[in-house]
């Protein structure tokens, strides 16, 4: 009776083994330790904050980036550079409009990645795609490997997802109020252990 347990945890054990070398390894996000900053910019200064990866994984094999999917959680918004706490919610909640991410309406963003290349000493070349706002675009970034930590920063154009308010893409006269079409994403993803 118990050979029979051993050979079948044995031969469950190297299923398993051989399913993670032909499908590659899942590893979650550690979801508390990952942290994702925002940046924008306009003419007249920049703003920049936190918001918050709420589930994720990321899936290797022979040390290469097969697959990943991201959700991020478009209520998690946060400014930290306004320290009057009056322009800090009117910021943060401008964000949250429809000028801007349309949160009630579109709570998650998501990135699912499609390919990449390789890692090439520590660096390797990505593609995914994102959606913000229910539309959905490729994207091309680079991340850096260190340890059990993967960082990446990614230029997302707002215009291509329908984030109109002071885009010069959709109100070409708007002068001085115009806000940059791009803002970054400064991604240190951290898998759980």
């Amino acid at each position: 009776m118990k050979t029979m347990k051993t050979i079948r945890f044995s031969l469950i054990t190297m299923l398993m083994l051989v399913g993670a070398l032909v499908h590659g390894q899942e590893f979650k996000a550690d979801v508390v330790k990952s942290t994702i900053k925002w940046t924008g910019e306009k003419l007249t200064g920049k703003h920049h904050g936190l918001i918050a990866l709420k589930e994720g994984s990321l899936t290797l094999k022979s040390g290469k980036i097969t697959a990943g999917t991201f959700v991020i959680d478009m209520n998690s918004i946060t400014d930290l550079d306004l320290q009057d706490a009056g322009y800090n919610a009117k910021l943060v909640g401008h964000l949250k409009s429809d000028d801007f991410f349309g949160v009630a309406t579109f709570p998650e963003s998501k990135l699912v990645i499609t390919k990449a290349t390789a890692f090439k000493g520590n660096t390797a070349d990505v593609r995914g795609d994102l959606t913000i706002k229910g539309k959905t675009n490729s994207i091309l970034f680079t991340v850096t490997k260190n340890a059990d930590s993967y960082s990446a920063n990614i230029v997302v154009d707002r215009s291509k997802f329908d984030v109109k308010y002071g885009s010069k893409t959709f109100f070409e006269d708007i002068g001085d109020k115009v806000i940059s079409d791009e803002f970054k994403l400064d991604v240190e993803l951290v898998l759980a252990k």
